[in-house]
């Protein structure tokens, strides 16, 4: 536990003060007893649960004005709360490389079976997209909250030709803010257009728009969705992805990378060539420490189902750093009442 104003808890050091003033009062009072003894004074000394129960409502007010003090300084606590992420955006690389057999029965088919048992797992209020990427990225389900349509939007993600990271962070970008008027002709085809996966790609309104312009937040700060971007490859074509992930980190936006498939590479034949691709693991790590998220490496369909349990987990219930200042002053509140109740319940006066 922290404190946002820790020099408050310098008035601490006035409790052994306040404990050594009741033993001096209590003092003085016995010895008032002793000179000004009563019947009735004897009688409410009698016996040791008397002389204890005196003492508890002073114990409960000094105990309550410790919690104010510490509830003065502000704690704070890394507590486990409900998840406010309620977008998620499914970035899937769609590249030759994911035709691959070294995750049977491919990488793609892995990859479709744990994306499909990740969207079921969402709570219902969740919205969840699905952007496909390979020389350029597609929309290939807007957010929805509905699981089936989320489920065919997976099934139908067919393997293109090249490998665009940042078109992937880029479109998803656009897709999680559908207002912004970020420019994706612009950013991904120079002002031109593209010939491959361009039909999906929700550009019209772009094309009329121009970028508005805001001013950046602290990376991670967006609580409000999440990039979720598995790829088994390396940029060969588009935006440079950590440029991408920069955007991202501006608006708030965590992208959480996933690398798929063997670390070392693998042969993919295609068309009668053999090309041997990899995924580029360093730059996924600077996308997910860029956006202050968090790079997974999977390398088996095993694997990418837990990483996409962990992530489950991690967008249902999430640690943060909270501020639990209410929580010691309802506490004070609580043991002053009680101290006030039991002193008038029992001596028929107030602490």
């Amino acid at each position: 536990m922290t404190f946002l104003w820790s020099e408050v808890l310098w008035l601490l050091l006035a409790v052994p003060g306040l404990v050594g003033a009741y033993v001096l009062l209590l003092r003085r009072r016995k010895k008032g007893a002793l000179r000004y003894a009563s019947l009735s004074l004897v009688k409410a000394g009698i016996g040791p649960g008397q002389r204890f129960r005196r003492h508890v409502p002073p114990l409960l007010f000094l105990l309550a004005m410790i919690a104010m003090l510490v509830a003065i300084a502000r704690p704070t606590a890394v507590i486990t709360l409900p998840s406010q992420q309620r977008t998620i955006i499914l970035a899937i690389d769609v590249s030759l490389s994911m035709r691959a057999s070294d995750v049977l029965p491919s990488r793609l088919a892995a990859a479709q079976a744990a994306a499909k048992e990740f969207v079921q797992e969402q709570p219902s209020d969740v919205r969840i997209a699905v952007v496909s990427f390979a020389g350029t990225a597609s929309v290939v389900q807007a957010p929805t909250q509905n699981k089936e349509e989320l489920i065919a939007a997976i099934d139908r993600l067919q393997l293109q030709r090249h490998t665009a990271i940042g078109s992937g962070i880029i479109v998803s970008l656009a897709t999680l803010f559908p207002e912004a008027g970020i420019d994706l002709e612009s950013i991904l085809f120079g002002g031109g257009s593209s010939r491959e996966g361009g039909r999906n790609i929700p550009t019209d309104r772009s094309r009329k728009a121009v970028e508005q312009p805001f001013k950046p937040v602290p990376p991670g700060s967006y609580p409000s969705g999440a990039i979720i971007l598995l790829t088994d490859g390396r940029r060969t074509t588009g935006p440079d992805p950590v440029e991408a992930a920069q955007m991202a980190a501006d608006r708030g936006v965590r992208v959480f990378t996933v690398g798929f498939g063997t670390a070392e590479g693998g042969t993919v034949g295609f068309e009668g060539w053999s090309i041997y691709m990899r995924f580029d693991e360093e730059t996924l790590k600077a996308i997910a420490d860029i956006t202050r998220a968090q790079y997974f490496y999977a390398g088996s369909a095993a694997d990418l189902r837990k990483v996409y349990k962990e992530l489950t987990a991690r967008f249902v219930m999430e640690k943060k750093d909270t501020e639990i200042t209410v929580l010691f002053a309802a506490i004070a509140a609580v043991l002053a009442t009680a101290a006030g109740v039991l002193s008038l319940l029992w001596f028929n006066r107030l602490v």
